[in-house]
């Protein structure tokens, strides 16, 4: 039996409550189904409960929270979106450090609809290419960003999609994205300045990450006290 495209590949997920439910789920799936161990990264333990537009959705399984996890120990990220969840996660400065690592080191992160928002908060955005929910185009470009009206858009580490609407598209490129960069050699991230290559132009990748060789032990944060050095968080009543 051929080996998966994504076997060994560690990927990040980070979500907070009032995140678009396909956003997550869908993508879990197709990296899944493609061999990949994903964890579900939040600003708090246990469960944290999606949306489907203005509707509530279901809850998901927290693994980790942003306080014990570590960029290092991850091959590649993705960034959900939702009105909500991105605007909880863009107010942590540990969420931000967290993708500014993955950013700095050239690891593949895909971000999807109001996702943007982190990368905008993160201050990467600045000469990049990628699209968004139209909604929050103006952010993007008030950034420095470079906004394209495309259902998939990439550009270096970067692949973004517009919403749920092209998940289709963009799950079939995060997952090429994802097992391209992995198999890339130089560890320091390059872009290309802004010319982002627009599916279905493949483009080029001249950064990547070695897929993590040794098998990951650690354990589920399990208390939901918080800690000293935790941020404060409100969760909306959904």
């Amino acid at each position: 039996m051929a080996q998966k495209k994504l076997q060994g590949l560690r990927v990040a997920v980070i979500a907070a409550d009032g995140f678009e439910q396909v956003e997550v789920t869908s993508p879990i799936s197709a990296l899944q189904k493609n061999g990949a161990e994903v964890e579900v990264i939040s600003l708090r333990p246990g469960n944290i409960k999606g949306m489907n537009l203005l509707w509530p959705g279901k809850k998901i399984h927290v693994n980790r929270t942003i306080f014990t996890a570590d960029p290092d120990d991850y091959d590649a990220l993705h960034i959900p979106g939702g009105f909500i969840n991105p605007d909880f996660l863009r107010q942590s400065e540990r969420i931000l450090n967290f993708v500014r690592e993955f950013d700095r080191s050239g690891k593949p992160i895909s971000v999807i609809c109001h996702g943007p928002w982190v990368l905008v908060s993160a201050g990467l955005v600045k000469d990049r290419t990628l699209t968004s929910w139209p909604g929050i185009k103006d952010d993007v470009k008030n950034a420095g960003g470079i906004w394209k009206d495309q259902a998939v858009v990439r550009d270096g580490n970067w692949v973004s999609s517009k919403g749920p609407q092209d998940l289709p598209l963009f799950n079939r490129a995060m997952v090429s994205h994802f097992a391209e960069h992995s198999k890339a050699a130089h560890p320091v991230h390059a872009h290309n300045g802004g010319n982002g290559s627009i599916l279905p132009t493949l483009g080029w990748f001249a950064a990547g990450a070695a897929v993590a060789a040794a098998i990951y032990g650690g354990t589920r944060a399990a208390s939901s006290r918080r800690t000293e050095e935790e941020e404060p968080m409100v969760t909306p009543e959904i």
